[in-house]
C-alpha cells in the first residue's frame, strides 16, 4: 500500500500562497480570495470570487478549485522556471490547455506568475505560518486502496479536497464552465456542486475553516487530529474526516 517515491518540488515553492493580484487583458482583480497550498509534491487550490451569491447554484458554480501534483521544469534556459499544476481533481470542467506558468521569485516570500497558455500575471505571497510540516494524505476505501480524496497540510494550514461522485453530463463541450452546466442541467445542479475544498488553520487539534466550496463549513471549528500508525497509514480523528488515510507525504 506504500506509495511510490516521488520527486519533490523545491522548498521555495512549499507552503501556502495567497494571490494578491491578477492582471488579464480584461482588467485587474485584487478581491478574489485565493489560496494555493503546496507540499513537496501535492497541491490544492481554492478560489472564491467576491460578490457571488453562494446561496444559489449559479453563485456556487462561479467558485474554482482543484488538486493534484506539481512539477517544476526549465525547458528553456533563457526563460524562467515553468510550474505545471497537473490537476487530478477539479471543481470546474476540464480545460483544453495545461495549467502552467513562468515563475519569477522577487523575494523568497513573493513570486510572480505569468501565463504560458494564456495572457495573465498573478502575484503570490506566502503566508508566514505555512512553513514547517508538510503532509499529504489520501483517504482509503474499504479495500484499503487510495481514493482521490486528499488532506494536505502545510505548516499550520489544512486543506481538505473531496471530489464529486457525479460524472460530467454527456453534452459537455470543450472549455465549458460549471456555471454553463448548472444553467443547462438545473436538475443535476446539486450533484455537480457536491465537491468540497475547505481551507483553514489547524491549531491544537482544532481546524477552523476559513473558506470552502461548501459555504456552510465556513467558520466551523472542527476537531481534527492526525496520528501516524506506521510508514504508510495515518488515522484521522474528528468530524467528517475520521478514518484511515494513506500517507503520500509526511515531513515534520
Amino acid at each position: 500500500m506504500s506509495p511510490p517515491p516521488i520527486e519533490t518540488v523545491s522548498g521555495r515553492y512549499q507552503g501556502v500562497w495567497a494571490r494578491t493580484l491578477l492582471e488579464t487583458p480584461e482588467g485587474r482583480d485584487t478581491r478574489t480570495w485565493v489560496r494555493w497550498l503546496q507540499t513537496g509534491r501535492w497541491h490544492g487550490d481554492l478560489r472564491v470570487p467576491p460578490g457571488a451569491d453562494r446561496h444559489t447554484p449559479e453563485g456556487l458554480a462561479l467558485q474554482q478549485g482543484f488538486g493534484g501534483v506539481t512539477t517544476i521544469t526549465r525547458p528553456d534556459p533563457d526563460q524562467p522556471e515553468v510550474c505545471t499544476w497537473q490537476r487530478r481533481i477539479d471543481f470546474q470542467p476540464p480545460r483544453s490547455t495545461p495549467d502552467a506558468g513562468h515563475m519569477v521569485f522577487e523575494t523568497s516570500e513573493r513570486v510572480i506568475e505569468t501565463g504560458i497558455h494564456g495572457q495573465y500575471l498573478e502575484v503570490w505571497e506566502r503566508l508566514p505560518a505555512s512553513l514547517g510540516r508538510r503532509i499529504a494524505l489520501a483517504r482509503v476505501d474499504a479495500h484499503c486502496q487510495p481514493t482521490a480524496e486528499r488532506l494536505l497540510l502545510a505548516g499550520q494550514y489544512l486543506m481538505h479536497l473531496r471530489p464529486r461522485t457525479a460524472a460530467w453530463p454527456s453534452d459537455l463541450a470543450p472549455d465549458e464552465t460549471l456555471a454553463d452546466l448548472v444553467q443547462r442541467h438545473p436538475a443535476d445542479a446539486a450533484a455537480l456542486l457536491d465537491f468540497e475544498i475547505s481551507f483553514g488553520l489547524l491549531d491544537q487539534g482544532l481546524w477552523t475553516v476559513e473558506r470552502s466550496t461548501l459555504p456552510a463549513r465556513e467558520g466551523q471549528a472542527l476537531p481534527c487530529q492526525l496520528q501516524r500508525l506506521d510508514g504508510s497509514r495515518v488515522q484521522v480523528a474528528g468530524a467528517h474526516l475520521a478514518g484511515e488515510w494513506l500517507a503520500l507525504e509526511w515531513a515534520d
